[in-house]
């Protein structure tokens, strides 16, 4: 089991959150809290505030590229075998409604062979309160066995 799900695992979901948040401190802006996580699939949320807003006071499309980093890096972690790395290489999106509420994001890798090595395209969609999809992303990640010291 990957370290990172261990952690989650025994930590559980607000302070999972915060430990990642402190990790990487720029996804500590849009304030994500993850719902489930577990190879193949991942889940968070985050609050409509104001400091994420754009100039027409709704969700800024950075802080869901954020969320969708977030989200697709850690089901990524969780999901490749051991002694696998991964980086995002490319990520393309598009943003199909106004975000005017809180949002969720999930990375569905359900369907993905994660035992190949290369480039791998993951999933993202974020949906509003009422379950409307706002936003879907393909975060490229590079997987590759890790390098011997």
């Amino acid at each position: 089991m990957s370290q990172v799900l261990e952690l989650y695992k025994s930590t559980g979901n607000e302070v999972f959150s915060k430990m990642i948040a402190e990790a990487a401190p720029y996804f500590s802006t849009i304030e994500p809290v993850f719902k489930e996580l577990r190879p193949g699939y991942a889940e968070l949320g985050f609050p409509n505030q104001k400091k994420v807003h754009n100039h027409i006071g709704t969700v800024h499309a950075i802080a869901m590229c954020n969320a969708a980093e977030l989200v697709a890096g850690t089901m990524t972690d969780v999901s490749i075998p051991g002694g696998h790395r991964w980086i995002p290489v490319a990520m393309s999106v598009k943003y199909l409604a106004m975000a005017k509420t809180d949002l969720r994001a999930v990375a569905d890798g359900s369907h993905i062979d994660w035992n190949r090595e290369g480039d791998i395209d993951v999933p993202v969609t974020l949906y509003d309160t009422d379950g409307q999809a706002v936003f879907t992303a393909v975060i490229t990640m590079k997987v590759s066995r890790k390098k011997k010291a």
